[in-house]
This record gives C-alpha cells, structure tokens and sequence, in this order.
C-alpha cells in the first residue's frame, strides 16, 4: 500500500512528468509542487523538454521493424549459419532504417572504407541512435556528470583509452554513455543534448582499416558522419541537417585526433 504522506522523491516526480504517476499519489505531488515554486519550475522544464523530444522523434518509436530485422527471420538465419543466439538477439534489438547515397569532405586525405565496412557501422550507429533519441527517462545508462567513471569503464570495456569529446563550445551538453553492441565486439555510445532538446551522439568501436576519410550517409529524418582513426571507427549521428552534423563531427573528429589517447 502507499503512503499518501510519504515524501515526494525524484523518481516520482519524473513519473509525474510522463504520466505514469499512481493516482492516489498524484494529490501528494502536485501539492508538493504548489509549495515548492522552484521545484514546480525544474519540472516544467522537464515536461516541456519532453514535449520537445516527442514532437520531434515520437513518430519514430512508432514504424515497424524491417523485414531483414525480425526476430523470426534472425533466428533462423543464426541457425543456418551457426552463429550465436545472442548476438542476432542483441542486433534485433537495434531498429533500422536507413537508406540513402554518400559524399563528404576528406579529413585526412587517405583510403577510403570498403562499402561494406561503411554501411555496417553507420547502419548500427543511426539503428542506436533511433533507439535511444526517443528515450526521457533512460537515454543513457551513465549520467554525463559522473563523466570520470563512464570514460573508464567505457575504455576498460572496448580495451583501449577513449576521450569523451566536450561539445558545450557547440552548445551540447553531454546527456551521458551506454555499452552496446558493436560490429566487432564493444561499442561506446555517447549522447548530446543542445538547448532545443536536439540530440546528437557517437558511436565509437574497433575497425579493421587503420583509418578513413570522413564520409556522410544521408536518411530520411537522420544522417551520419563516419571515420576510421587509429583502428577506431567514428559515426556521430544526428538530424539530417547536414551543415549542422558537420559542425558536430568536425568537433569531435578535431578532439578525438588531438587526445593522444592509446589504442591497441
């Protein structure tokens, strides 16, 4: 049973803002609220902040999984070829979407990726980022300000230093970080948030190819900028507004070259 006079905490108060709150601890919370104008404020920017993200995402979380991502079809592809259960699992779980031609600007004026490495990991990078663009409560499974662990726990995961790259000068603020699955093993997945409620992220894993010109995937509503580094594979992902991607991957890519982290 709860307790209508028990305290009113932060998890209720995001519940609040979903409308997932219990009705018989709805009178407790909004009374609360009414007292503790600075509260009421933080919430509000909270629901508004939420708004933004459905209006601007809520269509995506609604379209149907691709034929070549249903679990049925995974399954029985998994038998045919041997491979594990869990990792056709783990790739039904990303949805994808993404078609589209390629261009862009060369970073570093060396090879480019084969193909088949480029929409791969652009496909899981834009699958990840249409995942998780539409999550409130839970985009990230490491807050942003406890940025000291998730760099090291990321970096022991993929097995070499990773830099988080600092995106405020842009106006981003880091959201946080997750593991995921990747093509070759470990992914880090970073998220960023502008002033608008806008998110962009990266998605970062071991490559084969020691490095690659920065090349651009457009889609319907999102798009990717992707580079090979130091055996490191880049997407940053985002709305498909490319002058503005560009800005974001051109920060990053800048960090990311200047870190000096070690790879192995």
């Amino acid at each position: 049973m709860i307790d209508r006079d028990s305290p009113v905490t932060e998890e209720e108060l995001h519940a609040y803002v979903d409308g997932e709150l219990p009705a018989d601890r709805l009178e407790a919370v909004t009374g609360w609220l009414a007292a503790n104008p600075e509260q009421a404020t933080l919430v509000a920017a909270w629901r508004a902040q939420a708004e933004a993200i459905r209006a601007r995402y809520g269509a995506v979380a609604n379209e149907p999984v691709p034929e070549r991502l249903k679990l049925d079809r995974l399954l029985r592809q998994s038998r045919a070829s041997g491979r594990s259960w869990a990792a056709w699992a783990a790739a039904a779980a990303l949805v994808t979407f993404f078609v589209g031609g390629s261009a862009g600007w060369v970073a570093r004026g060396v090879t480019t990726a084969g193909p088949t490495n480029f929409e791969a990991f652009t496909s899981d990078a834009l699958d990840a980022y249409r995942l998780y663009v539409v999550e409130v409560r839970h985009p990230v499974e490491v807050p942003g300000s406890d940025r000291t662990h998730m760099k090291a726990w990321l970096s022991k995961r993929l097995g070499y230093e990773l830099n988080i790259p600092d995106l405020q000068s842009i106006g981003l603020k880091l959201v946080g970080g997750r593991l995921l699955p990747g093509p070759t093993g470990a992914a880090a997945f970073y998220m960023y948030e502008g002033p608008s409620g806008e998110r962009f992220t990266i998605y970062c894993a071991k490559a084969a190819t020691p490095e690659t010109a920065l090349r651009f995937k457009q889609g319907d509503r999102f798009a990717a900028f992707y580079w090979v580094d130091d055996k490191v594979a880049y997407a940053v992902s985002g709305p498909a507004n490319r002058d503005k991607l560009e800005k974001v991957a051109k920060s990053v890519y800048d960090q990311v070259d200047k870190s000096g982290a070690k790879k192995s």
